[in-house]
Order: C-alpha cells, then sequence, then structure tokens
C-alpha cells in the first residue's frame, strides 16, 4: 500500500494515499481498534448536511470566503450522494465528544474541496478546522447531528414501517369483524369477542405509538450548533446558530430551531432519551403482537391453531413438514435488542458532566440501531406474515363452544353464584352448558338461547 504523509499539531503520520482524510482520521483509526461498530452511515450523511449548511450560512455571514465555501459545499454533496464513501471508517469506540469522527468529516471534505478548487484559477488550500469546522466545535455539531439523524430517520423509515403494518392489521380486524372467537385472560378460557375486535387492540397499540413518536420527535428539533465548545458560542457569529438552523430545515425538509439554551444542548442528552423511550414503547407492543401471532398459531394440531401463518422455510433441520413463526421470533428479539439498547442510552446520556456528555457516540449508534431494527422488522413481519394471517374458522367455532365461561352471559339472569354451579356441574358431569343449565330449571330454553348468543356476548349488554 501507498502512504502519503500528512501532519497536525502532534506532527507527522502516514495515510493510505488513496484516502482523502488527515492525520487525526488516521491517528483515531489506529488507536481505537475496538470491536467492529463503526459510526452509522446515516450520520455521515446527516453530518454531509449540517457542513453544507454551516458552509453556506458561513459564506452569508462573512466568516468564510465564497471559493472556499462553494468548494466545500460541492465536497458535502458528493458525500451526500456516496461519491465520497470509503473515507469513514472509525469506530464508535472512540472519543465520547465524537471529537475524531467531527475531524474525520472535516478532514475528508478539506482534501476534496481542496482538490476541487486545485483546477480552479486561483488554487487555495481548504483546512478542515478553519474552514470546513468554522463556527463549529464537535461538542455542538455531534448533538445537532445526533438530533437531526433522529428525526429524519423516524420521518423517513420508522413511521412508514409502522403504518404500513397498522393498515395491514386494520383490513384483517375490518376483514373478520363478525368472527366470534373465545377471549384469553391470564392464558385461561375468557369471555368472547370478535377476532377482527382482537385485532383492532394491535391497530390501536400502532396508531397511539405513532401519535407519540409524532409528538416525541418535536423536542428533537432544538439544535446545539451556535453553542461551540461549552455552551458560550465562542468563536461563533451570533447570528450562526439561528441561521443554521433555518438553512439546516430548508435542506432535509423538516423544522428545526436553534435550541434556546445551549449549556443544556451540550450537557443534557434527556430528549433523546424520551424519543427512544417511545420506540421501546413501541417495542412492547410489537412483542405483545408477535407473541399473540405466535400463540394463536401454535399447533397446527397440538396447539391454539386459531390462526393460519404464511410457511416461508422449513422450521427444522431433523422434523419433517415442521414450519415455525420465525418472523414472530426475529421481531421479539429486535426488541430485546431495542430494550437493551433504552438501557445503554438511558445510561450513557446520566453521564453529562459539567458542560458535555462524553457518551454520545455509543448513544447515536444505539438509536440509530433501534430505528433500523424496528423499521426492518415491522417491514418484514409484515410482509412475510402479517399480510398472510387468515383464521382457522372450525378450530375458533370449537374452542368458542367448548368455553365454560360462556356461562358468564346467565349472570344477568341468574346471578353469579347459580352461573357458577351451572358451569361447574357441566365440568363434572361432562356436559354441555345447556343442558347443565336446563338441567337446574333456573332457565328456559328460550332465555338459555338469548343470552347465550356468542355474537351478544362480544359486546356490551342493552339495558
Amino acid at each position: 500500500m501507498e502512504y502519503r504523509i500528512e501532519k497536525d499539531s502532534m506532527g507527522e503520520i502516514k495515510v493510505p494515499v488513496d484516502k482523502l482524510w488527515g492525520a487525526q482520521t488516521q491517528r483515531s483509526y489506529e488507536n481505537f481498534q475496538i470491536g467492529i461498530e463503526k459510526i452509522p452511515y446515516e450520520l455521515v450523511k446527516v453530518f454531509g448536511i449540517l457542513k453544507k449548511a454551516a458552509a453556506l450560512v458561513n459564506q452569508q455571514l462573512g466568516v468564510l470566503d465564497q471559493q472556499r465555501g462553494e468548494a466545500i459545499v460541492a465536497a458535502c454533496d458528493e458525500l451526500l450522494i456516496g461519491k465520497l464513501d470509503g473515507n469513514f471508517p472509525l469506530s464508535v469506540w472512540q472519543t465520547g465528544s465524537g471529537t475524531q469522527f467531527n475531524m474525520n468529516i472535516n478532514e475528508v471534505l478539506a482534501h476534496r474541496a481542496t482538490q476541487i478548487l486545485a483546477t480552479s484559477p486561483k488554487p487555495l488550500v481548504v483546512h478542515p478546522n478553519d474552514h470546513v469546522n468554522c463556527s463549529q466545535s464537535s461538542n455542538d455539531i455531534f448533538p445537532t447531528a445526533i438530533h437531526v439523524v433522529g428525526v429524519s430517520m423516524i420521518k423517513e423509515k420508522l413511521l412508514p414501517a409502522m403504518y404500513s403494518l397498522q393498515q395491514t392489521l386494520q383490513s384483517k380486524a375490518e376483514e373478520y369483524a363478525n368472527l366470534i372467537k373465545i377471549g384469553r385472560t391470564h392464558l385461561m378460557d375468557a369471555t368472547p369477542l370478535t377476532l377482527g375486535q382482537e385485532i383492532s387492540g394491535w391497530v390501536r397499540m400502532l396508531e397511539r405509538n405513532g401519535e407519540m413518536l409524532n409528538a416525541g420527535i418535536n423536542f428533537m428539533r432544538d439544535l446545539a450548533m451556535g453553542g461551540t465548545a461549552v455552551g458560550t458560542g465562542i468563536n461563533s457569529p451570533e447570528e450562526f446558530g439561528e441561521l443554521v438552523a433555518k438553512e439546516i430545515s430548508h435542506l432535509t425538509g423538516e423544522v428545526f430551531n436553534t435550541a434556546p439554551n445551549k449549556f443544556h444542548s451540550l450537557t443534557s442528552k434527556d430528549e433523546v432519551v424520551a424519543v427512544h423511550g417511545m420506540m421501546k414503547a413501541l417495542g412492547a407492543d410489537l412483542m405483545k403482537i408477535a407473541n399473540d401471532v405466535r400463540w394463536l398459531a401454535s399447533g397446527p394440531r397440538c396447539g391454539i391453531g386459531e390462526l393460519k401463518i404464511p410457511a416461508n422455510e422449513p422450521g427444522s433441520s431433523i422434523m419433517p413438514a415442521k414450519v415455525n413463526p420465525t418472523q414472530s421470533e426475529a421481531l421479539t428479539m429486535i426488541v430485546t435488542q431495542v430494550f437493551g439498547n433504552d438501557m445503554t442510552i438511558s445510561f450513557a446520556a446520566s453521564q453529562g458532566n459539567f458542560q458535555l456528555n462524553v457518551f454520545m457516540p455509543v448513544i447515536v449508534y444505539n438509536f440509530v440501531q433501534s430505528v433500523r431494527l424496528l423499521s426492518d422488522g415491522m417491514n418484514s413481519f409484515n410482509h412475510n406474515c402479517a399480510m398472510g394471517i387468515t383464521p382457522n374458522e372450525d378450530i375458533i367455532d370449537f374452542y368458542l363452544h367448548q368455553s365454560l365461561i360462556l356461562v358468564t352471559g346467565l349472570v344477568p339472569l341468574i346471578g353469579y353464584d347459580k352461573a357458577a354451579e351451572i358451569a361447574k356441574q357441566a365440568a363434572k358431569q361432562g356436559v354441555t352448558l345447556k343442558e347443565s343449565a336446563m338441567a337446574t330449571g333456573w332457565v328456559s330454553e328460550d332465555d338459555y338461547e338469548f343470552y347465550m348468543n356468542p355474537a351478544k356476548l362480544a359486546k356490551p349488554r342493552r339495558v
């Protein structure tokens, strides 16, 4: 491999000749050979947007010359379309402020901007700190990037996946609105409901999660840029924070504002914790939905077996014809990862000492992973399972009429104690509820048919 010599304040270092990064990136690359977790690519793209916004505002404010500013903007545009891929190799496990990643972006953009200017009538050198990082600090741009990537990914990836699954389940709820089945509480028989009603609960879970997430991400629309090193805005023009927030809004199509208190923005990650907590809530509901599906589809002959799910792949290496609820299993494993990510983010966010939180790379890594996994998991579950769910109506009808809990329908007529006695005698004698009820003389046949109609038992009683 061929190398060139790059210099920084610590001296000279060899850098691969085919890479655009500089000395600080190389030092970080060599000093943090830890794990395989890299800074998420989504954050690279967001940094491209932030650096472009900063270059445009710095030109507007007269703190960056037009020639260098336009070259930086051009380099950012190349980054955003993937032309600079392969130049962002840094580990998550680095300095907690993300300084080395910020410098990785600065060095790559500065190198590329300098190359662009080399063909101009007046070639200039673009400096990673003086020009690309102008009016910024790692301490304010990294938390800004966390907020922008969070809002963008939730709006563009998570919510569409959730709404798609919600629509699938809504169609199932409507299709099976009148299919009566037995309910279950405590894993035991309970009173009837319709399959549509059962699925409607899942629909509302996703609907409610959408409401919470849409409200929650508004707390991430305040941006730290303009606070620079400790929140005072040193070396940044007074108007920079407000103007750069407007420019970021223009570039992303999302509304962002300059944070009213930059001391809060640099050291606290409470908004990120809150929004990830909402993703955890979504995860909890997805765990319930996926588990309900696999319980109801269990069997097919020796389990509950009320639902049929698609057979996507063989389920066993030893048992022929076995098909497993693999999409439910994948989705529930994703949820356990999200729960773990939430604990990591919560603890990391608690470590804001004095004017800075220095756990930001691990916070954003886990946040982005949660969005990715939940989005991809819901899409997979939707297309490979939910869309293909159908009821096993014979099994549903069998369980409905086997249940002794239907006797609850007689309580308004004869009271709890007599209804309980009818059920106990039916179980003891191995007869039907109707036979047991008729034997007591407490209920006429007409009353039995009226009060024990399963369709009526699946809705509130009219008085």
